[in-house]
């Protein structure tokens, strides 16, 4: 059992199911046997749930993935009554009041809970390292992140925890843990997947809530599932009337005009094994018929990064003062992270009219894309610009520490603007995963796959960017490379 829980994908265990072949309850008791065995190694999972899980399995339902075990995201994905903590110290305390309408999609379609993933704190890095909660580790090699910030769910789902796991992506936190950890992630178009009850946006409509698999019918299927007419939702995307598990049983696509990078937007540096990554499938896109252009996006990149790192600024300065509401009092540098604090003040003082600004830059981008894909049916690029990083190599240092303490102390964050700070921000945290956040701010579309691996045995993922709603198309591609020899396949993993 414990081999054929491992490999199987979420699809092959529910097929299981249904044929009365493995009972839901076995399922979940494997599932919390690989938990227990693995997660002392990773830190993926940080809250456990498995006597609701027992319970949950004891009733099996008609649907699509009756009685699989999962994990959910500890973002945005609630369960009522189940702690919501966001990654951060300051929401240990925190209970949801009600199911989140992703979580209950995912209930509906049969899946079991059995926990909480690890992610940064509210989700701002691409690295899954909170404070609270400790790091959490690549299951293909220990000492590195497996990315963020769904780092915690692309580690389960790499190790073999569980066949997926619920993961969210406003600036790449999908594709880049995919990447990192030999996964399959795809990005939905804006607006496709559920976002209340509580809220109809994410950080403006950048991020998408769907999860990281090992197969593409899985990711297919579970999009079919997410999909639900949500009231008040702020963005509608473009319609989809047929079924993305149906899509990819399609004949292999018509000839595709397909542009390919593998030059930075910011004009910094690009590992070998990245572009390498991508120079292999674009010859491999050739040999299946498609027509292949070096071709660079027509955007701005560095004002595009500029734009996003606003946002990044105006959205942690407004989470802090929700929770000051909370708390009943300011927020304090300790309550949150160094980073986190830093970003809200930076926030409150990025004035209203350079936010309007931020999102005139995404609509700017969005239109421009869509003149670009009148020509390529397809974008290709490196999903990251780097080798994923050293546990602890990216925390502040003692000198960045101290700026912080500084600022607060003086109160000179509109100072450290004027001279340049943000500009200095994009190269430092943006130059190791530059590619991702194109797709967040236009709404369209964009997967990892998993097509090569570097010298050292890492996974290399190589981003594929559709138009707005087209996620059809990417899906259909996806399962045309799977059947590739290129393609990774995570069950070769020992952990």
């Amino acid at each position: 059992m414990s081999s054929l829980y491992r490999d199987y994908d979420a699809t092959a265990l529910s097929k299981l199911v249904k044929a009365r072949e493995v009972e839901p309850k076995e399922l979940v008791e494997q599932a919390i046997t690989e938990i227990e065995r693995i997660n002392p190694k990773l830190n993926a999972v940080t809250h456990k749930m498995y006597e609701q899980a027992r319970k949950q399995a004891e009733t099996v339902v008609d649907a699509p993935f009756a009685g699989v075990p999962i994990l959910l995201k500890d973002m945005y994905q609630e369960v009522e009554g189940e702690p919501m903590t966001f990654g951060s110290r300051a929401y240990q305390g925190n209970r949801a009041t009600e199911d989140s309408l992703y979580t209950r999609q995912m209930r509906q379609a049969g899946f079991v809970f059995l926990g909480y993933t690890n992610v940064p704190e509210f989700a701002l890095m691409a690295v899954t390292e909170p404070e609270h909660n400790g790091p959490t580790r690549n299951p293909w090699s220990p000492d590195v992140t497996p990315g963020g910030s769904s780092g915690g769910s692309a580690a389960a789902v790499a190790a073999g925890m569980v066949p997926l796991a619920g993961a969210s992506d406003g600036g790449g936190s999908i594709r880049i843990p995919a990447a990192y950890c030999g996964l399959f992630g795809l990005k939905p178009t804006r607006g496709r997947t559920p976002v209340g009850p509580q809220l109809s946006r994410h950080w403006q409509g950048a991020s998408v809530s769907h999860v990281l698999t090992k197969s593409v019918r899985d990711s297919a299927a579970v999009l079919d599932a997410l999909i639900t007419e949500e009231k008040g939702r702020a963005f509608l995307p473009p319609r989809f009337d047929g079924s993305y598990l149906r899509v990819i049983d399609m004949p292999h696509p018509r000839a595709l005009n397909v542009a390919f990078s593998v030059t930075s937007p910011l004009g910094t540096a690009v590992d070998p094994a990245c572009r390498q990554a991508v120079l292999d499938t674009a010859r491999l896109f050739e040999l299946l018929g498609h027509h292949v252009t070096e071709a660079t996006a027509p955007v701005d990149g560095l004002q595009l990064a500029k734009s996003y790192i606003t946002m990044y600024f105006a959205e942690v300065g407004a989470e802090l003062m929700a929770l000051e509401s909370i708390l009943g009092r300011k927020v304090k540098l300790g309550d949150v992270e160094p980073t986190t604090w830093m970003l809200a003040v930076l926030g409150k003082t990025t004035s209203a009219a350079e936010f309007v600004m931020t999102l005139r830059e995404w609509d700017k981008a969005a239109v421009q894309m869509e003149a670009f894909h009148e020509t390529y049916d397809l974008y290709l690029t490196p999903t990251t610009a780097m080798m994923p990083a050293k546990i602890g190599e990216l925390a502040p240092t003692g000198m960045e520490r101290a700026l912080i303490s500084v600022v607060d102390k003086f109160g000179i964050a509109k100072v450290l603007q004027k001279v340049g700070l943000v500009d200095t921000l994009v190269q430092t945290s943006l130059k190791r995963t530059p590619f991702t956040q194109l797709a967040n701010l236009t709404g369209q579309p964009a997967m990892s796959v998993p097509m090569y691996r570097s010298e050292t045995g890492m996974p290399v993922g190589v981003q594929v960017i559709a138009a707005r709603g087209r996620e059809d198309l990417l899906l259909l591609v996806a399962a045309a490379l799977e059947q590739t020899p290129q393609w990774l396949d995570v069950r070769q993993l020992e952990v």
